[in-house]
């Protein structure tokens, strides 16, 4: 049942960003309360503003749809949290040169400069040491052998 209304509601809002092709739905989440939650993001960023705008019209749109008919439902749109690993292609692309920690099938944890993002995999940078000791490897990974990929906020 849940996976039928993520779908329904996946439709709708792909439907909603069908007209603005900077913006991209990242993952939409229903708790068993009737809480839908959708994250979405922009290959520039999202504002606030736009996620009040699609929430309006989607919380409208669900409202006319008749999934939840008792109209017990609430609705949270917003961007994917710096917390929230990276889902999607377009999401490895947009952050392409910023630090990401990565951990791997095994468990193993990797950090590094995101270089690269292809079909495959990506390229990350490491740099060890400093100064005259300082070394720089770049390491290819599989999107099969990553587990999760996060950004690092870096101060």
């Amino acid at each position: 049942m849940v996976n039928e209304t993520i779908k329904a509601v996946e439709s709708l809002v792909q439907t909603l960003l069908a007209g603005d092709q900077g913006y991209f739905l990242v993952d939409i989440r229903i708790k068993p309360t009737n809480n839908v939650k959708v994250y979405i993001d922009g290959d520039q960023g999202i504002s606030i503003e736009k996620c009040v705008q699609i929430n309006r019209a989607l919380y409208k749109r669900l409202e006319e749809s008749g999934l939840f008919p008792t109209g017990d439902f609430s609705l949270e749109v917003s961007s994917p949290g710096l917390d929230e690993p990276l889902k999607l292609l377009r999401q490895y692309r947009k952050n392409i040169g910023r630090q990401v920690e990565l951990v791997l099938q095994d468990g193993s944890k990797k950090e590094g400069r995101l270089l690269e993002v292809s079909e495959d995999g990506i390229i990350v940078e490491e740099v060890k040491g400093k100064n005259k000791k300082k070394e720089v490897i770049n390491h290819t990974f599989l999107f099969d052998n990553i587990k999760t990929t996060k950004i690092q906020v870096v101060f």
